[in-house]
């Protein structure tokens, strides 16, 4: 029983410094953050803040990599079904639920994703972000793209995904838009699967041949 308590403590207290975190990015921004004002926010004392983090830092690189990691189950967890139905009708509905659960899991996190993202946040979880999808996309074990398929060198590939994602995450987020997690998924769904030209209501083939 006081073993249960403890741990307990120990989320709370955990959770508390990150709500703190992100209630300062939100008021003043990363850089003008002290641990001073993280312990002040969080009602705790700076011995235990340092029992569990470093510096300010250390707290931003373990929250984002929480982040990234629950992504990244989430993605092992569903792109060997989106793979192995990639060349059937069911690939646009693997599609839209892997969407579908990573936007709800970014609708969990809004508020820190939101902050992070901003403006006065931290510029370089993009490209953490931006990597991690190059590792997800391009070097996992169930990766879904294979080097001898691509019509196009992987890095400019990899560069585009991720930054049209990204794009539209923060769209989404920043701008408190009201879309629900579905919809989202359904208008990424509809821009990755068809093509932005498609998305845009050219119906006709504007694509390029393969020389």
């Amino acid at each position: 029983m006081k073993e249960n308590f403890t741990d307990l403590r120990v989320i709370r207290t955990v959770e508390s410094i990150k709500g703190a975190l992100v209630d300062l990015i939100e008021e003043k921004g990363f850089e003008s953050i002290t641990v001073k004002d993280i312990t002040t926010k969080a009602k705790i004392n700076r011995g235990t803040f340092y029992a569990h983090y470093q510096d300010k830092f250390d707290l931003m690189n373990s929250y984002q990599r929480e982040i990234m990691v629950e992504m990244s189950s989430i993605a092992q967890e569903n792109l060997p079904n989106l793979i192995a139905d990639f060349n059937t009708n069911n690939a646009k509905f693997q599609s839209m639920d892997i969407a579908v659960l990573i936007f709800t899991f970014l609708d969990q996190n809004r508020r820190f994703m939101k902050a992070v993202l901003g403006n006065n946040g931290d510029l370089s979880f993009q490209t953490k972000l931006k990597d991690f999808m190059w590792k997800t996309l391009f070097e996992s074990a169930d990766s879904l793209f294979k080097p001898e398929n691509l019509l196009v060198p992987a890095e400019y590939l990899a560069s585009y995904i991720a930054s049209a994602h990204i794009g539209v995450v923060q769209q989404w987020l920043l701008h408190d838009r009201k879309e629900s997690p579905e919809e989202m998924a359904l208008i990424l769904s509809k821009i990755t699967l068809n093509g932005p030209f498609f998305a845009a209501g050219f119906n006709k083939d504007v694509g390029l041949k393969k020389s």
